[in-house]
């Protein structure tokens, strides 16, 4: 009686391991989705922040300079840097020279994932925003500009489905598995950094990054899923579509 219970997990295991590239995304997105519903719940019954507001006050614990933040001049002006790679404008820019790399190699597919996801996100995130209009952290601690409402923070939700669709675009020119780690690797890195940055610059709270980041992660996945089955019917049919090898 215990063979078959046994048998059946050995053989599900087989199967994670022989579709982890499928596997991974899914629970990656189930993961993101999970996040941002706990967190948005949370937003729309109007929670205290009592988190939020801890972080914030650790990062500026100077009462009579509220916009003064931890750390060196040069790590304020590097945040500055580092959070502009998540602007809608930077990613653009971005977007157009990777998806013409990607038409002229005969990468159509992946071009037109680029540019949806870029795309979809935006739309994604205002309205989001729209929805819950949730207020920015106080003016008096912000460090850069910041327009319309803070929940979720579209860099983290942008850069999350930019950098991560990158990554794992180009894990398909690398054959070995340390390569292609190191092409998530980095995503994750630049990802996570431009996150922390809008926290760090009070830009916004930091649950509205957490929610970015889980959100992303659902759209940039299904994304994922939506080529990976289109690829996959367009290898019997043949379709221009398809990416070329």
């Amino acid at each position: 009686m215990t063979a078959h219970p046994i048998a059946f997990a050995a053989r599900v295991l087989r199967v994670a391991r022989a579709e982890i590239g499928l596997v991974a995304p899914l629970l990656l997105g189930a993961v993101g989705l999970a996040v941002f519903a706990g967190i948005a719940d949370g937003v729309a019954s109007g929670d205290k922040q009592s988190f939020d507001w801890s972080v914030l006050m650790w990062l500026h614990p100077y009462a009579d300079e509220p916009a003064r933040m931890r750390g060196p001049w040069w790590l304020h002006e590097a945040a500055i840097d580092i959070t502009a790679l998540g602007g809608i404008s930077v990613l653009i820019v971005f977007a157009m020279i990777f998806g013409f790399f990607l038409l002229v190699h005969g990468k159509k597919l992946s071009a037109l994932l680029l540019a949806v996801g870029l795309a979809g996100g935006v739309v994604l995130s205002e309205g989001l925003k729209a929805v819950f209009d949730r207020p920015r952290p106080p003016v008096e601690y912000q460090a850069v500009e910041t327009l319309n409402a803070s929940f979720p923070s579209g860099h983290a939700l942008l850069a999350t489905v930019f950098y991560l669709t990158i990554g794992v675009m180009l894990t398909r020119a690398f054959p070995r598995a340390r390569m292609k780690a190191y092409a998530v690797a980095w995503a994750v890195v630049v990802v996570f950094l431009i996150g922390i940055t809008r926290v760090y610059l009070a830009a916004h709270w930091a649950t509205d990054v957490l929610a970015g980041w889980g959100i992303g992660a659902f759209w940039a996945v299904l994304l994922w899923m939506f080529a990976y089955a289109v690829e996959r019917r367009q290898r019997v049919h043949m379709s221009r579509l398809q990416d070329e090898p």
